[in-house]
């Protein structure tokens, strides 16, 4: 019997697979392998919301092989070791594998090719899975690059791809007997998991996917700023797992129409355009984007600054909510972390990468192409043809937080406090303020604005 391998990683679904449909296509017995990559973890990247939310996705795909009559393998260690040792024990003369645009990624791709071509065992690469348009799939017309710089022309380009029909989740998959594998993680065994992350897996995201299109879809573009309504889709962990494919929500977005559609049709071709930016320039992840001669504060210099930022101990509400969202969720609102990166990187003038590493700490959907890229567009050394924009926390709060129920919902110290005091409460009486156990600002606005102004020598 002919056998072929489906390595998993960030595409964990059964529902419009192209790996998966392929091998099962080309071969008779499949065998659904993730590995726990050692490389991923010695670069610090297992924090543990992501732990919890992989764990809740990996036994929620072994559940549904296990309906279709197969079973998920699943082995730690060195990735291309662990690949190559299993397609020795089964004779799989093929690997599948969904294609990626890290640093990572593609040094993971070459290592596997070679290793796999010295086993006679071929690779597949397959493009679109991670992305609903694959990353140099579109490139500005006569002018060389291999990517887009600047997103508008790049939507316009996207918007124009014919994206392939989604494929069903298969009916049965049929899974060799030999491969061992270690049980299926648990959420409970992870320590360190912040209190309201949200479930995982497949079964879940297409829940979520159900109930946001029937419910929240329609009004998405005058709703999606609203702080307290909570009104985005919260699909963003599911699209960094894969238990959701973006080419079949750009699809139903489609199918539904509309102005709330064609708004998250842009919010999701934002998450294609950074990915094709770091498949093509893979040092951003931690390198500016447009250098730039910037003289960033850092941990040593900036400690109890960034220390009050993490916290949310800034004395600005807002920003203050946002990242004790942060803390308690693993998630943030986009408005919110465009705010608070604005607030550590042009206020308070610290580093974009510390914000970036944080982040990266606790966010369920912490991907490097999403939240390095938009650190750097909030940062000015990314792709934002706006460098110099500065999100003030006092006009944003009054503009999406109108009557401060999001601030309340989460800095209590202020839940007593109606609008606009609820976003200025330095504003109240010495008695007032001392009553509210809430810190001062760390320090004035205009202050940090001068700061940064003197700092990229603009007048």
């Amino acid at each position: 019997m002919s056998v072929a391998v489906v390595l998993f990683t960030s595409d964990l679904r059964l529902h419009d697979h192209p790996p998966l449909h392929a091998a099962l296509a080309s071969a008779d017995e499949v065998v659904p392998l993730f590995v726990r990559d050692d490389a991923v973890a010695r670069a610090g990247f297992c924090a543990p919301n992501r732990e919890a939310f992989l764990a809740d996705c990996l036994r929620d795909l072994d559940a549904g092989l296990r309906d279709r009559g197969g079973r998920l393998v699943i082995r730690s260690g060195e990735i291309v070791d662990e690949v190559r040792r299993v397609v020795t024990e089964t004779g799989a003369g093929e690997v599948h594998l969904a294609a990626d645009v890290s640093g990572h990624a593609q040094r993971r791709e070459e290592r596997l090719r070679e290793a796999l071509a010295s086993a006679g065992c071929r690779l597949r690469v397959h493009d679109a899975v991670v992305t609903a348009v694959a990353p140099g799939a579109v490139v500005p017309s006569g002018s060389g690059k291999d990517h887009f710089a600047v997103f508008t022309p790049y939507f316009r380009s996207w918007s124009q791809v014919g994206l392939r029909t989604p494929f069903g989740a298969p009916r049965a998959v049929r899974v060799p007997d030999g491969p061992a594998s270690e049980p299926v993680p648990e959420r409970s065994r992870v320590s360190g998991v912040s209190q309201g992350v949200a479930e995982g897996g497949e079964r879940e995201g297409r829940r979520r996917m159900t109930a946001w299109r029937r419910q929240g879809l329609g009004r998405y573009e005058e709703r999606l700023d609203d702080l307290a309504g909570d009104a985005t889709s919260r699909l963003s962990p599911h699209l960094h797992f894969g238990t959701l494919s973006p080419t079949e929500l750009v699809h139903r977005a489609r199918s539904a129409g509309g102005a709330g559609a064609e708004a998250f049709v842009r919010q999701l071709c934002w998450r294609d355009f950074h990915h094709q930016v770091l498949a093509a320039r893979p040092a951003v992840s931690h390198a500016d984007y447009r250098t730039r001669d910037d003289r960033w504060r850092t941990e040593r210099t900036a400690a109890g600054d960034i220390e009050a930022w993490k916290e949310g101990r800034t004395g600005y509400p807002l920003v203050d909510a946002a990242m004790r969202q942060l803390r308690h969720e693993g998630w943030m609102h986009n408005r919110g972390r465009l705010l608070t990166a604005s607030f550590l990187v042009k206020t308070l003038y610290a580093d974009w990468r510390i914000g970036a590493r944080h982040f990266l700490e606790l966010l369920v959907d912490g991907d490097i192409a999403n939240n390095q890229l938009n650190w750097q567009w909030m940062a000015g050394t990314g792709t934002d043809s706006r460098p110099n924009r500065v999100l003030n926390p006092v006009v944003q709060a009054k503009r999406y937080d109108t009557d401060g129920a999001y601030v309340r919902r989460w800095v209590p110290e202020l839940e007593k406090l109606g609008a606009p005091a609820v976003h200025e409460p330095w504003r109240l009486t010495g008695r007032e303020r001392a009553a509210l156990d809430y810190p001062e600002p760390l320090l004035d606005l205009s202050e940090g604005l001068a700061r940064f102004r003197d700092a990229r020598g603009l007048e």
